[in-house]
């Protein structure tokens, strides 16, 4: 018994990291403010995103798995951070965040359960893992949006932003009047096999939240 609470405090002492890892996009873009995003609040923030939607649009999915899926999406960072798309490859954060998980995981008695549950969400091939991947993306643009609404960014002042010449992010930023609409069409594609994402991320561009 001692054991098993030895690895469950121990387990959720490595996860209290994500409370002080900060999320990396609003670095990037060299947001002004005091307080930014943690990991750990984007963990949140996704599943009440998740639970809004669900009751929302009346999706038939089990939102239980959803939420499980989200609770844990996150947990490679403990151990490689918040790494961007432009830090690595997707084939490299997969095998490296797979690595840190069963390092994580090692001393949970059901490690086996929530790996696998993690492969379906990477695999996003199930109705649970698409909308959890739907729910994980767009509680990023929603938080872009809000400290845009905010005034937190400056795009003539992007002082060693590193992405600012990637050509995509480019394309985005001179057809769109602010950082946090350039976000939502630089991720549209995310979002094009489901309809309700798109009516959502539409909503954003057009409305103050």
């Amino acid at each position: 018994m001692k054991e098993k609470i030895k690895s469950a405090v121990q387990y959720y002492k490595m996860c209290t990291k994500l409370k002080d890892t900060k999320r990396t996009g609003p670095i990037v873009w060299n947001a002004k403010r005091d307080r930014l995003e943690s990991v750990a609040e984007h963990v949140y923030g996704t599943q009440m995103l998740a639970l809004a939607i669900y009751s929302q649009f009346e999706y038939k999915l089990d939102i239980q798995k959803v939420i499980m899926m989200l609770a844990v999406h996150e947990t490679e960072e403990i151990e490689i951070g918040d790494l961007a798309f432009f830090q690595t490859s997707k084939e490299d954060k997969l095998q490296s965040g797979k690595e840190a998980t069963d390092l994580i995981l090692k001393n949970l008695i059901d490690k086996d359960k929530i790996s696998a549950l993690l492969d379906e969400y990477n695999e996003c091939k199930t109705e649970e893992a698409k909308f959890a991947y739907h729910c994980d993306k767009l509680e990023c643009n929603i938080q872009m949006k809000l400290y845009d609404q905010e005034n937190c960014f400056d795009l003539s002042n992007q002082p060693n932003n590193p992405i600012l010449n990637n050509p995509d992010v480019r394309k985005v930023l001179n057809s769109e009047k602010n950082i946090s609409n350039a976000w939502i069409e630089f991720d549209r594609n995310k979002f094009l096999d489901d309809k309700n994402f798109i009516e959502i991320i539409d909503y954003l561009k057009e409305n103050d939240i």
